[in-house]
């Protein structure tokens, strides 16, 4: 199966609408979302996936994130602040990742096989012990061209593929 990932959307409907034909063009099936949606409407542009997202520090708007969330029915869910999901076997953990340590730490503890986090507007993927770590980017206007990726994981191979949202 193939999850796309994705991050700090920031109300850039437009990257969000583009990262959608990505994961439809990938057969994506789940869409796992590391926070700062900011606004509820943003999460229209990711009708037709099970999307599964957290919180992140300018998601204000929660009451309204959780309509959203229910508004694309199936099994979507806003899970807070922390998310830990399995897919095919495959243990991951979602969080926004303000805090570098809390991510280290995370993967340190090789409980997930993926730590799946955002914030720092930056690409990643990286190994530490049995874990990947793994930020999609972001979509904040001013991040870098590079970074302004999503994230496409193969739950059976386990690799990890970026994609740019500007292409």
């Amino acid at each position: 199966m193939n999850i796309g990932i994705i991050s700090d959307t920031h109300d850039n409907v437009d990257a969000a609408e583009r990262a959608a034909e990505i994961f439809a063009e990938e057969g994506v099936e789940i869409v796992v979302h590391c926070g700062d949606f900011i606004a509820p409407p943003l999460l229209s542009a990711l009708e037709g996936f099970e999307v599964h997202g957290v919180l992140g520090n300018n998601d204000g708007e929660i009451s309204g994130l959780e309509a959203a969330f229910d508004d694309l029915g199936s099994e979507s869910e806003l899970h807070g602040r922390f998310a830990s999901l399995e897919f095919d076997g495959l243990s991951v953990a979602v969080l926004h990742g303000e805090s570098k340590a809390e991510v280290e730490a995370l993967a340190d503890a090789e409980t997930y096989d993926v730590v799946c986090y955002g914030h720092h507007h930056e690409r990643e993927r990286t190994e530490r012990g049995r874990t990947t770590v793994l930020n999609p980017g972001g979509q904040f206007p001013t991040i870098p061209d590079d970074h302004r990726t999503v994230a496409i994981l193969d739950t059976l191979s386990e690799s990890v593929r970026f994609r740019s949202v500007l292409e």
